[in-house]
């Protein structure tokens, strides 16, 4: 694994460490017998990383909404000789995170990882104004914001006495690893609530990461640009035809590299898996303006290059593609050319 440091010229420097594909699973062994609890494991992200912890011999717990897609996926554990469970749980509900945790406490005795990944994508636009039979206006909902971070609020409101019950020595693994996205660092015109809560998971992540170090508990977010999921919409997968998305089984290596790695530099990171690149993390030490600077100036420099953002909106609203999908799309295409630049990435 190497560190590279690389110089912006209107930047100071910055240092990321890429971390290969064969290095993300370098310590999985330190899973088996862990016991992890997962939202969201019935496809996608969820599903591959849940399969892939049990298959290091994790004991995984999962609570799903989608009670029948998550049992196929503890059906796929057991198969291939791991410990699964379910429980249908919607995180947006308080009791149901806690009858989550003692449900893994009661199956197995303790709670070692938590990965809040239940998740949602843009759902009603604010200020897309809508009116009743009589004329006045209709409130907004916010499943996205309910979802994506009042359920991991939720979540992690209980991780810290869960994690530390039962624990029977400091030096034993504990980790939360929360998932963000590109939307943690840009501005999506069209995804206010979806950039909102994933801006609040990073936020979240660098406020409990002094907390949860003085207890030896891990935390790290991940950032995924656009991967072959559920989440993303037909339109947009045919409107991003050409530009590789991210395998998700890199995403779930990402994730589970996070939680097992024992350096405890790696806690409190970002770690960025951005299309047909490697993972980097971001240091804690490099959350400062001149990351958020050079993201600025490429997202910045893509919409003038396209003639600005009222033409783009326009072309999108013709094609009737999802307007946060197509610009998250082209910002983080943006974004990896910065990085691959700068981290010598191959662009």
């Amino acid at each position: 694994m190497s560190t590279v440091q690389a110089q912006d010229t209107l930047t100071s420097e910055v240092t990321a460490i890429h971390i290969p594909d064969d290095e993300l699973f370098r310590y999985a062994g330190s899973l088996r017998d862990k016991v992890v609890v997962i939202t969201g494991a019935s496809a996608g992200i969820g599903k591959e990383t849940a399969t892939k912890l049990g298959a290091y011999g994790a004991k995984v717990v999962i609570g799903d909404l989608d009670f029948s897609g998550s049992e196929k996926t503890v059906e796929e554990i057991r198969k291939n000789g791991g410990k699964a469970f379910v429980l249908k749980c919607d995180v947006t509900v308080f009791d149901d995170i806690v009858a989550l945790y003692e449900f893994a406490m009661d199956k197995f005795g303790a709670v070692d990882i938590v990965i809040p990944n239940a998740g949602v994508t843009e759902i009603g636009r604010l200020g897309d104004v809508r009116f009743d039979e009589n004329g006045k206006p209709k409130a907004l909902g916010f499943k996205t914001i309910q979802v994506n971070l009042i359920g991991v609020l939720n979540t992690l409101h209980l991780a810290q006495y869960y994690l530390l019950k039962n624990r029977k020595d400091r030096t034993d693994l504990k980790a939360v690893i929360l998932l963000g996205s590109v939307a943690s660092w840009l501005g999506l015109p069209g995804g206010a609530q979806y950039t909102a809560s994933k801006h609040a998971v990073l936020g979240l992540m660098r406020s409990m990461h002094p907390v949860y170090e003085r207890m030896g508990i891990r935390i790290a977010t991940i950032h995924p640009f656009f991967a072959d999921t559920a989440i993303v919409p037909v339109p947009v997968k045919i409107f991003l035809s050409g530009i590789p998305l991210v395998p998700i089984p890199r995403i779930a290596g990402a994730i589970i590299y996070a939680a097992s790695n024992p350096d405890r530099a790696a806690s409190g990171c970002a770690y960025m898996v951005l299309d047909d690149g490697p993972v980097f993390r971001i240091p804690k030490e490099e959350f400062k303006l001149g990351v958020y600077k050079m993201i600025d100036e490429r997202s910045n420099a893509l919409f003038k290059a396209v003639g600005g953002m009222v033409r783009l909106v326009r072309a999108i609203r013709k094609m009737k593609v999802p307007l946060v999908g197509v610009v998250v799309a082209i910002v983080s295409w943006g974004l990896y050319g910065r990085f691959g630049k700068q981290f010598g990435l191959g662009l």
